[in-house]
């Protein structure tokens, strides 16, 4: 094997990095299990304690210089699914945006465009709001420019005047569009920080007004809606001095200090600060009052700086030259700030705000706390509507800054709060966070200001988008949410472990038992693949999730096929009589091209689930993609390294390749598989119309709530329910619309689907929704209904689904016939696998209304659209092998035709075929037993798509390449008198009187 070292070298390096992020998930593990353990008395758990318990180690080292926080961000994290909590997806709508830039305008033709855009976007939401804004508005005033709507002073700074063109209007608005998805992607990922939740994640999706949002584990989601889907709050308020604060300050520790000593007097261990249970406060330890009086000078805190000596205060403020604490101390200052101490001492015109950013000091990051002077009835001097702009730019000493313009009325009140504040601080609030508290130079009037200091550029922008944000609001909308129970999360993680664990043993048995000694080295690499997989996972922040744990029982199955694939050529040299190591040799050279090929086609399917995708079919993706990439190093050079060592100048090495199972099996096969073409379309296309017209009689596919829209809630009960009359009850309850209720995992659990005020994604129509429910659950009311999950998609977002779902598939089929193309020269070879992979799917929908006729009912969504894909994955790899067999023979072989070969070829591949397939089926198998109610319909898809799959490559691709060249390269050689009968030599014969 050639550059042998480098394989090594690179093994190594994978490892070492794969076992150092796995470790971080011990290391984690081993936290939460303190967690547990900390908020569990007399056996039972206070979730509430356990979530305080984490909180309070979040920036607290745990392992080494590392915090808690920094090992969350390295370790291999669970899905919602597996895990419970929170899912949503929010889309920021740019109505109110282009109404706020028009200066609320109320030209008649300018409000009905943007109704009839909204309305335009629910059917064509792949087109932006703009140019649907845009084409509504010069049909409703034809000839008019959009520049007498948005020509304004406001917008001068935009670049639009009355002689704009729409195409610039457009432009400039789609740009304000953009930087409001910007400033709502902030302010979100600010106010996720609120939830108290472990390792949130938050992402734009891309080409789209979306946001993504995921909180495991929260307990409350209507004050997620409520503060996910809040206007976007800027203030403008005066800031106290610290000598006018200190003070107040040295009073709250000294009460706190008396609190803590009469606490150690009564012999109890419970001070104010017992939440920060790991943590460890650093820095400068001095008084509060002394830090005080250095900063201002302030006799009398000095005078009481050694009566608070050492107090709780004292010790967390080690911000040095500033009142801030360590980022790690923030959960610890929060809950003093809370304590009724706080409250008694503390004035109620003072609010102690955190600063948005931290600041990085001698390597340790701190958190400045600005103290606001509020009013007494909490209305700011000044909020947000009085911006008219904002933006970066670069001063006249080559400084980052941000130029900030008002309205007429807001400079009159800006002028007035600065005159007042010369000298001082005053502190922009962005929902409750400072964004930037400057001094202020001078009285600023006519409202240009500029905001200077230590800023880099891309702090510059932030701040500009966060003055922005009070001008021109980015509502939010959930179009989609998911919440799920952590019993139910507890749940999937025992069947996607039980499942995982089946299929790793069931494949680890067999290949054991096929190829003996050979076999165990395939075990082997195949438990090394699963360490690579999950390590990497890790490395990227890759949550493991439930359809995750699909793709990974999948991606093993695969690699199993690599290494059947390798084996089954090596036994084929040695039935040539080759000795071991040249078996060797040439078995992993003349198998390599036919894994390179297909381990492509299947990373060009994860490329596309992963770029088109979302969620679940997102995390398989992922994992699929991942897990191509560490087979082929497991397969193709770890399982090679590790057998020429077996059998490197060993004479006597016991390594085979082959049992008294397999000695004598598949030999001598001679099967005359394109033959049976013709019967072989006529099966298919009975089957297919079959399932189709079931389809049309069943009034359509059954889609899932992805792909048209609604909601879904599981609902457990105490007893078994049957799902008919529960629908007789809840039909009523949701006025006809849209609705199914069936078994879901267990006799006792029912899932409730329905299409009722689908087209309505307020929160006020959920909970509307939700009422309706329960009201039609009230006569079960003995078997106790509870809801652990739900879930929403609206109708906006289930047609986007639906849209990429068909743009996926398309582009897997195009990718396919590029690729098949390039690889074997020739149309027919690429049309035929196209064309097999196309009725592969086919046949697997066709088998949907088909199962739901005989009563098993099972929904088509993006977890079925990724089963699908999946099967065209694996029934390529089945076809790449049989193709690449065709091609070897033809280019030893020069003077055969395709027709000679064909079914050679096919017998040839035959025991590989079915080994692999049938592999592949019983963890499929396995999974659809083991795997949970979520898998249910990606397993189904999978085992239809197995054994179908298998069939095509057989009796579908090979026999139309038959049929499209091989007929007429056979009469083009019979033409010229080349005799076409027969094979050469003691190849097996072909019948041509079958063909």
């Amino acid at each position: 094997m050639r550059n042998k070292g480098l394989i090594i070298a690179l093994t190594v390096v994978v490892t070492a990095l794969c076992a150092y992020f796995l470790f971080f998930t011990y290391v984690s593990r081993g936290v939460q299990q303190k967690a547990v353990a900390y908020a569990t008395t007399n056996g039972k758990l206070n979730e509430s304690a356990r979530q305080h318990y984490l909180d309070s180690v979040w920036r607290a080292p745990v392992f080494g210089p590392f915090t808690y926080r920094e090992v969350r961000q390295s370790e291999l994290g669970l899905g919602l699914d597996l895990k419970g909590g929170m899912h949503v997806t929010l889309e920021v709508s740019p109505v109110e945006i282009v109404r706020a830039l028009s200066g609320n305008s109320k030209d008649a033709a300018f409000n009905k465009a943007l109704e009839q855009a909204q309305a335009a976007q629910k059917t064509n939401s792949g087109t932006p709001f703009t140019t649907l804004f845009s084409q509504a508005y010069q049909a409703a005033a034809p000839g008019k420019s959009l520049a007498s709507i948005f020509a304004n002073t406001t917008n001068k700074s935009r670049g639009i005047d009355i002689n704009s063109s729409n195409e610039k209007v457009v432009a400039a608005i789609d740009k304000e569009v953009d930087e409001a998805i910007d400033r709502s992607f902030n302010i979100l990922r600010t106010r996720v920080d609120k939830f108290g939740v472990n390792q949130p994640t938050i992402q734009r999706v891309k080409g789209t007004g979306r946001i993504q949002i995921e909180l495991p584990g929260v307990d409350n989601p209507d004050r997620v809606r409520k503060l996910l889907q809040g206007q976007a709050k800027l203030e403008f308020w005066e800031v106290w001095n610290q000598n006018e604060v200190g003070p107040y300050l040295v009073q709250l520790d000294q009460q706190l200090s008396a609190k803590e000593a009469a606490n150690k007097a009564g012999g109890s261990t419970a001070t104010a600060d017992t939440t920060a249970v790991a943590s460890t406060a650093t820095g400068d330890s001095t008084s509060l009052a002394a830090q005080l009086a250095k900063k201002t000078k302030d006799a009398a805190a000095d005078s009481a700086a050694t009566s608070t000596k050492g107090g709780q205060l004292a010790r967390l403020f080690t911000m040095p030259g500033r009142l801030g604490v360590n980022l790690r101390d923030t959960a610890r200052m929060n809950d003093i700030l809370r304590s009724p101490e706080a409250k008694a001492v503390l004035p109620p015109t003072l609010a102690l705000l955190w600063n948005l950013k931290p600041t990085t000091i001698d390597k340790q990051e701190y958190l400045e706390l600005v103290p606001v002077r509020k009013t007494r009835d909490g209305v700011p001097p000044m909020s947000g509507e009085v911006i008219s702009d904002a933006r970066a730019d670069i001063g006249q000493n080559g400084q980052p800054e941000v130029l900030m313009n008002m309205t007429p009325a807001g400079s009159r009140k800006w002028a007035k709060m600065t005159g007042a504040n010369i000298g001082r601080q005053v502190a922009m609030v962005l929902d409750d966070y400072v964004c930037s508290a400057p001094v202020v130079q001078s009285e600023i009037t006519g409202g240009g200001t500029s905001i200077t200091g230590s800023f880099a550029i891309e702090d510059t922008q932030d701040l500009a988008n966060q003055l922005k944000a009070g001008k021109l609001p980015a509502p939010t909308r959930i179009v989609e949410e998911a919440i799920v129970g952590p019993s139910l999360g507890k749940e999937a993680i025992d069947q996607g472990l039980y499942s995982s664990l089946a299929g790793l043993v069931i494949i680890m048995i067999f290949m054991a038992a096929y190829y003996g000694r050979a076999g165990l080295v395939a075990d082997v690499s195949l438990l090394f693949n699963m360490f690579l997989i999950l390590g990497m996972l890790a490395q990227f922040g890759t949550a493991l999730t439930l359809p995750g744990i699909a793709g990974l029982i999948l991606v093993i199955a695969s690699a199993i096929d690599a290494n059947v694939l390798i084996f089954e050529r090596i036994r084929e040299e040695l039935a040539h009589g080759h000795n071991v190591p040249d078996a060797i040799n040439k078995g992993y050279s003349r198998a390599f091209s036919a894994i390179f090929d297909s381990n492509v086609t299947t990373m060009l399917i994860a490329v596309i689930l992963g770029f088109f995708g979302t969620g679940p079919v997102q995390s398989f993706a992922v994992t699929l993609g991942i897990g191509v990439l560490t087979s082929f190093l497991s397969a193709v050079f770890v399982s090679r390294l590790i057998i020429e060592w077996m059998v490197k100048g060993r004479e006597d090495h016991s390594l085979t390749f082959d049992t008294v199972l397999s000695r004598n099996l598949f030999k001598n096969i001679n099967f005359d598989i394109v033959g049976k073409r013709k019967i072989a379309y006529t099966v298919s296309a009975i089957v297919i119309v079959i399932g189709f017209a079931l389809m049309a009689y069943q009034g359509g596919p059954n889609l899932g709530v992805d792909f048209q829209g609604g909601r879904a809630y599981v609902v457990d009960f105490n007893k078994p329910m049957v799902a008919s009359d529960v629908a007789d009850q809840l039909r009523p309850a949701f006025k006809g619309a849209g609705l199914e209720v069936k078994q879901y995992g267990s006799p006792s659990r029912l899932r409730v689907t329905t299409g009722y005020l689908a087209s309505d994604e307020s929160v006020e129509a959920d909970k509307q929704v939700r009422a309706a429910l329960d009201q039609g659950l009230q006569p079960f009311a003995s078997a106790s209904p509870n809801v652990p999950s739900f879930s929403k998609v609206g109708a906006t977002i289930a047609d986007d689904i639906k849209r990429t779902s068909v743009l996926s598939l398309g582009l897997t089929l195009l990718g396919i016939f590029i690729y098949v193309l390039f690889r074997f020269d020739k149309w027919q070879y690429s049309m035929a696998a196209v064309v097999a992979l196309f009725h592969d799917a086919l046949l697997v929908i066709a088998a949907f209304p088909i199962a739901r006729a005989f009563g098993v009912v099972y929904e088509m969504d993006q977890i079925f659209v990724a089963a699908v894909l999946t099967v065209l994955g694996f029934s390529m790899n089945d076809t790449v092998v049989i193709y690449d067999r065709i091609r070897e023979y033809l280019r030893e072989n020069p003077k055969l035709t395709f027709a000679q070969v064909v079914n050679p070829a096919l017998n040839s591949t035959f025991s590989r075929t079915i080994i692999t397939s049938s592999t592949i089926l019983m963890v499929v198998i396995v999974l659809y037993i083991f795997g949970g109610e979520t898998l249910r319909s990606f397993s189904f898809s999978m085992i239809i798509g197995m054994i179908f799959g298998t069939y095509s490559s057989l009796f579908i691709a090979t026999p139309i390449i038959l049929d499209t060249y091989g007929r007429k390269e056979e009469r083009e050689r019979k033409a010229a008198g080349e005799d076409v009968t027969g094979l050469p030599g003691d190849a097996p014969k072909l019948s041509t009187a079958n063909m």
